[in-house]
This record gives structure tokens, C-alpha cells and sequence, in this order.
């Protein structure tokens, strides 16, 4: 018997895209967005989700998200900081260097869900706590960490999140905010979703993870959107320490140092997530491991290396639901035909317009197998 619990946030957040070649006209307030230095002096008012100067700055976020792929920049942060950084770039409104097609905020909110489980491995945790978010129609982002995942739903929707996780057996944990479920071993009726999906907001959800997963392929075949991997990119799932407070001053300038020098030069593939509670997650390419050059930065095992399945979803609308749960149904054991076949061990990281799915190096061939991925589908850098 395994325990899954998710704590719901209040905080009102937005979603940041960049696109690529606008990228260094960002970095300024990319860089204050996540080293936070005495912005209660600086003009920063809004809902009271703004950065406490009392915390050191890996904790002064509910939750932040910066993501840079192959395929964008991709910022998930408060609302408030979201309109005073980037729309426009605070500091730049009048450089010309911010062309007409810069960055774009969400013009709707979200709220987050942290997700903890025991007893179930990662992939499995978050396929049984998304199923009833999937098959109810409820578009999400999804987020795998070095210490927890984090789901992003639409702040509207967060009654019919409710709604549906108690419809399938969660336990309400009011003193914590938390759903608690039992999860037995049953069969592989649950599945992951993300907000850039399947199913146009107009089209009735599936009954069944296997009538989605149907409906997800025909749909990438019919948009031509091919699942993409780049053969040269290998990743690492890394982390900051959870050392007393006295040892933060130097982690955590190590961690500044090494963000700094990653973020500078445009990384290829590096994501970074600030909560509250835990400290610094990165997933980043093995190359920016050497930017953190202070021993015991950073934990995380440096031989074990991932590799990034990117499924680029602009055909598609934004709040559609339900691509990431076919994929995610097709990769931990289930064909187009609906057989059991070798389960691959996934994470997930969602951007504002592509489905980033995790898997080892080792699993890579029966991945891209059972994708139907092509050698000359991939990119070439």
C-alpha cells in the first residue's frame, strides 16, 4: 500500500514564454527574477506572493520555474512579478533590441500542487494522482523535481480539481491541504496530462487511458507533430544540500555563481525550481555541472544521464488536455494495441508550448521504439 498527498497553493501564478532569439534582451530581469535582492524597495506591490527578503533566495517563491530547452524560455512565477518583469522587460520597454514578437505572459492564472508519494516510483505516483485531472478534462503542467512534482492547473479550474480527486477516492486533509489516497496495485487505468493536450476544449473526455492514448497518436500523426531528440543532449537531475542555515552563505553563493555563469551564455537545456520549502532542483545539460566549481554544491548522481523526448505543441491550442498521458501510457508498458509490453520509468517537464519527456539513457532506444521515433527525426546540433 503506497501513500500519495498534494498540498494545493493559493498563490496566483502566470506562465512566461521567451522566445529564443529574444532571450539575452530578457536576461536582466530573468537574473532579478531569481536572485531577489530588496525588491520590497523597488516598486514591487501586488497579492502579497512577492519574494520574502527575510528567506534566503532559494525559498523565497510558493514557486518559480525557469526553464530553457532547445525549443524556448519558459517562466512560471507569481503574477504579479510576471507583469512587472516581462511585459514589458523591465528596464528595456524602449531597446530595440525587444522586437514586436518578445515575451508573452498568460492572461490566465494558475495555481500550483505539490505531489509526494511513498512507496510508488515517480512516474507511476504521478500517472495515479493525474488520472482523475486527465479523464475529467483538466488541463495541466506538469513538473518533475529532484525532491517533489509539482502540478500547475488553471486558478479557475481549482474547484473541479477538487471535485474530481475526491470523485476518485482522495481524502481532503483540511489542517494541511492535502489529498491523501491509498494506492493498491491495480491496472494501468490512470494517465498524466498537460495543459498543451490531445483534446480540443470542445471534444467530450475519454471514458479510459486507453481510449486517450488512442486519440493522442492520431491526433500527433494527423498535426505532423513528431516526438524529437536531440542525440547529443544529456542531462542531470541535480540539486542544492539541505544543510543547516549557518552552511547557506556559502551553498548558496556556489549555487548564484554557478546559475549565473549557466544562465549567462544561454544553456541549451537547464531548468530551475524555487519553492518554499525544499531547496534548489535543477535539471541541466552535463556540461553546466562544471559552472558549480565549489565542492558539495550540489547533490545529485553525476554518471546516471537523462535524455529530453521533446514534443513541440504549437498546432495545438493551449488549453487543450490529455497528449502527455497517451505518450506517458505508451512509455510505462502499454502499445497501440493495447499489450503490456516493457515499462520505461519517465519524468515530466512541461513549457509553455513543449511536452519535455524524461527518460534514462539507458531506456532511450525502447523509448524512441515505442514512440515511433526515427533516427532522422532527430535534431542535430
Amino acid at each position: 500500500m503506497s501513500l500519495i498527498e498534494t498540498a494545493l497553493q493559493d498563490a496566483r501564478l502566470s506562465l512566461v514564454r521567451i522566445p529564443l532569439d529574444q532571450y539575452q534582451s530578457y536576461l536582466q530581469p530573468l537574473l532579478t527574477l531569481i536572485f531577489p535582492i530588496n525588491q520590497q524597495n523597488e516598486g514591487f506591490e501586488g497579492d502579497g506572493h512577492l519574494p520574502d527578503p527575510s528567506l534566503p533566495w532559494v525559498n523565497r517563491y510558493p514557486f518559480l520555474n525557469v526553464s530553457i530547452t532547445p525549443t524556448e524560455c519558459s517562466i512560471v512565477c507569481p503574477k504579479t512579478l510576471a507583469e512587472v518583469l516581462f511585459d514589458p522587460p523591465r528596464g528595456l520597454a524602449a531597446s530595440p533590441a525587444v522586437s514586436r514578437h518578445g515575451a508573452t505572459v498568460s492572461s490566465e492564472d494558475f495555481v500550483v500542487m505539490s505531489v509526494e508519494g511513498e512507496g510508488l516510483e515517480a512516474g507511476k505516483r504521478v500517472l495515479e494522482l493525474t488520472s482523475p485531472l486527465a479523464l475529467a478534462g483538466i488541463s495541466i503542467f506538469f513538473f518533475t523535481t529532484y525532491f517533489s512534482d509539482y502540478i500547475l492547473v488553471p486558478a479557475k479550474s481549482k474547484a473541479q480539481v477538487v471535485r474530481a480527486l475526491e470523485d476518485r477516492g482522495f481524502r481532503f486533509e483540511e489542517r494541511a491541504e492535502a489529498y491523501v489516497k491509498p494506492t493498491p496495485h491495480h491496472s494501468r487505468n490512470r494517465s498524466l496530462t498537460s495543459s498543451l493536450g490531445a483534446l480540443s476544449p470542445s471534444t467530450l473526455p475519454p471514458t479510459t487511458v486507453g481510449e486517450l492514448q488512442a486519440r493522442t497518436f492520431a491526433l500527433l500523426k494527423r498535426r505532423e507533430i513528431v516526438p524529437m531528440v536531440d542525440a547529443n543532449l544529456r542531462l542531470l537531475q541535480c540539486a542544492g544540500r539541505r544543510d543547516s542555515p549557518s552552511r547557506f552563505p556559502t551553498d548558496g553563493m556556489g549555487l548564484q555563481v554557478g546559475l549565473t555563469r549557466s544562465l549567462v551564455y544561454q544553456p541549451r537545456f537547464l531548468s530551475l525550481t524555487l519553492t518554499e520549502n525544499d531547496p534548489a532542483s535543477l535539471l541541466l545539460e552535463k556540461g553546466l555541472v562544471s559552472n558549480f566549481d565549489l565542492e558539495n554544491v550540489l547533490l545529485g548522481n553525476r554518471e546516471d544521464f537523462l535524455v529530453p523526448i521533446m514534443l513541440n505543441l504549437e498546432p495545438l491550442p493551449l488549453e487543450a488536455t490529455g497528449i502527455v498521458c497517451g505518450v506517458a501510457d505508451r512509455l510505462v508498458g502499454r502499445n497501440d494495441s493495447g499489450v503490456l509490453t516493457k515499462a520505461i520509468e519517465m519524468s515530466y517537464l512541461s513549457t509553455a508550448r513543449t511536452g519535455n519527456v524524461i527518460v534514462e539513457e539507458k531506456d532511450l532506444g525502447y523509448a524512441m521504439e515505442a514512440l515511433g521515433i526515427r533516427e532522422h527525426d532527430n535534431l542535430e546540433h
